[in-house]
This record gives C-alpha cells, sequence and structure tokens, in this order.
C-alpha cells in the first residue's frame, strides 16, 4: 500500500471526492478521530493541515501533524509513502522530511521558469546539506508543463548541472483542472488521455528509480547564465 501526506488541507482523491478533516483540525479540537483515510485504489491519505491564512506558520503545522502522524504509527506498514510539500527550505517545517530524514528520494517538481529554477536550485542546497548527515538524496527532476515558457532542453540542462536527470514530464491540459473540480484524479477522470498516461510513466519510473545524487547546486550567476542561453531577448 501507498500513503500521502499533504501539508495543506485540500481533498481526498476517492472516487466521491469527499472531504477529509486534516491533523491539526483534529488536534485542535481535541478530537481523536481518525485522521488517516483510504481511498478506493487502496491508497491512505493524510492531511496534515495549517493555520488559517495570514497567521502561524505552516511550517511549523507540518513538525505538529508529523509527531502526531509517528506516534500513530500510520506509515509503519506502507511500501510507498510520498510526502507533498511546498518548496520553501527557508521553513523548517517544510523541510522535516529532510531533517528528520523520514524521506530517502526527493523529487523537484518545477516549470522551466528562471524563477521555478532559482527556487529548485535553492532547495538543492537544503538537500544538500542534510544529504551529508543521512540517507537523503536528490532523485530527480520532474518537469510541470504548465507555463508559457517550456523549455525541455533547458529543463534537462539544469539536472545535468546538479547531477540528475528529468524523471518525467506531466503536460498542461485542461483535463488536470476538471478533474480538479470533480474532486477526483486525472486517471479516474480520462484514463485513456495523454496526462493519465504521463502520470503512469512517472509513476513507474519513480518505482523503478533507485539511489540518487547529493546535488550540485549551481551558482546565482551560472543560473542565470544558462537560462539567458537558453531563451535570449
Amino acid at each position: 500500500g501507498g500513503s500521502g501526506l499533504r501539508p495543506q488541507g485540500g481533498l481526498h482523491p476517492g472516487p466521491d471526492g469527499r472531504r477529509i478533516p486534516t491533523v491539526l483540525d483534529q488536534l485542535k479540537t481535541g478530537a481523536s478521530g481518525e485522521i488517516a483515510f483510504t481511498d478506493s485504489r487502496g491508497v491512505r491519505c493524510i492531511e496534515a493541515g495549517g493555520p488559517e491564512p495570514g497567521t502561524g506558520c505552516a511550517g511549523r503545522g507540518i513538525i505538529v501533524a508529523m509527531e502526531e502522524i509517528r506516534s500513530r504509527g500510520l506509515l509503519d506498514d506502507r511500501d510507498v509513502v510520498l510526502y507533498d510539500v511546498l518548496g520553501d527550505v527557508v521553513c523548517g517545517g517544510f523541510s522535516m522530511p529532510l531533517r528528520e530524514q523520514v524521506a530517502d528520494e526527493v523529487y523537484l517538481v518545477t516549470t522551466s521558469d528562471f524563477m521555478a529554477l532559482y527556487a529548485a536550485n535553492n532547495i538543492c542546497r537544503g538537500i544538500r546539506k542534510y544529504a551529508h548527515s543521512g540517507r537523503i538524496r536528490l532523485a530527480g527532476i520532474i518537469h510541470n508543463g504548465r507555463s508559457s515558457v517550456d523549455n525541455d532542453s533547458l529543463l534537462r540542462a539544469f539536472a545535468a548541472e546538479l547531477g540528475t536527470t528529468v524523471a518525467g514530464k506531466i503536460p498542461m491540459s485542461p483535463l488536470i483542472g476538471q478533474a480538479e473540480l470533480e474532486r477526483r484524479t486525472v486517471v479516474d477522470c480520462a484514463p485513456e488521455s495523454g496526462p493519465a498516461q504521463a502520470f503512469r510513466a512517472l509513476a513507474s519510473v519513480l518505482l523503478d528509480n533507485r539511489g540518487g545524487c547529493i546535488p550540485e547546486p549551481m551558482t546565482d550567476d551560472g543560473l542565470e547564465a544558462l537560462c539567458r542561453k537558453a531563451a535570449p531577448l
């Protein structure tokens, strides 16, 4: 079986699209009810939750949620655990899977825009820091095609500079937004579509991939030069 852990409140990916209570919501109300919910495909889903917008630290919410999840042993019998977290290594909470060594591999999901690559490069600095004290490794780049700038060769060059490869690409498609509105996955809504096939191919790569690298982050000037070369004015 697999588990999915998300840092913010969201939607249960099962076919009925029901909303699920977050870990932090349960803790705030003093409830001791279920915080893990299994969908029709056997995926155990957990929403960590966060503070009200504009208040508190969402990263701190990740820390509290992980402590509760660990205390209940919800990840002990899983074959695969996915942490879906925002790429913010400045906030300590979001880097908890790295610091606490509860993850083995990191995949960076990014477009080929300069600022997105700048953020990804900064995350690699965090990965490198924690890699030297544990088993965490950069396993690859996942190309998010949802951008007006869609440069495959630039992303491959960026990955090569880091010492890794592009694991796959999720194409820009209105089907993804439509599936979100229906509270379903693309694979459920349009199983034979291009995006669904892309997700399946990516899943196969992630399951078969082993190991990874300690990334070699680019200098800011080097990254800017790479992007300028790929998209000159």
